[in-house]
């Protein structure tokens, strides 16, 4: 067999084999974003933290409501005395995610003290990395995170990087878990957000941090 030939079914045996790689790994995740999304692991902590998502004009997406109502709960219920919120603006919005936040979280009995804003972040990387910041600038190591079931291992992966004690509260009426197609949907954007994270810190751009749901 020629050398041509040799080099060409190598290729096909490599490329085979990074075909299942990828396969393995994308059903491996797959079913951990299923399975942490089903988990409440809601406990004492320094902080509850809300991811953001959607706003308009200072009003909060059905999802971003989904996830402050069950923030506000745990609140409520005395699980931290810290109540963080995050996320940035689009260009031409009026409000950050985390400005919307703070104004809903109050309007439902949270106490302006009690509220931490990270208004800078455009992603969940930065949103996390800014998070991770105000709690050490307040010797604080611990956080309950609330979100979307299926954004919760990216989230829990994240956090813990920051070197936090990380638990997962997902929110259990967003809309987007409620939905079989859009949660098929997001367990997909899920699946490239961790690869692109995995392979090198990437920031996966169309993140729902940042670009939210209806």
């Amino acid at each position: 067999m020629s050398a041509g030939r040799h080099l060409g079914r190598d290729l096909v045996l490599v490329l085979a084999a990074a075909a299942v790689g990828v396969t393995a790994f994308s059903a491996y995740a797959a079913v951990e974003i299923v399975r942490q999304g089903d988990r409440d692991e809601a406990r004492p902590a320094d902080a509850i933290v809300v991811l953001g998502a959607a706003q308009y004009n200072g009003v909060p997406s059905a999802v971003f409501a989904a996830r402050l109502d069950h923030a506000i709960a745990l609140f409520e219920r005395g699980f931290a005395k810290l109540f963080v919120v995050t996320g940035g603006k689009l260009p031409g919005d009026r409000f950050t995610e985390a400005e919307t936040a703070a104004t809903y979280a109050e309007r439902h009995g949270v106490p302006a003290e009690a509220i931490i804003g990270e208004n800078g972040g455009r992603d969940t990387l930065e949103s996390l990395e800014a998070v991770g910041a105000i709690l050490r600038s307040h010797s604080l190591s611990s956080a309950i995170f609330v979100s979307d079931r299926t954004h919760m291992l990216r989230v829990l992966r994240m956090a813990t990087d920051q070197g936090l004690r990380a638990w997962g509260s997902p929110a259990p009426d967003s809309p987007t878990d409620l939905d079989r197609g859009r949660k098929a949907q997001a367990v997909l954007h899920e699946l490239a957000g961790l690869a692109a994270y995995m392979v090198g810190g990437g920031r996966w751009i169309d993140d729902p941090a940042v670009m939210g749901n209806p």
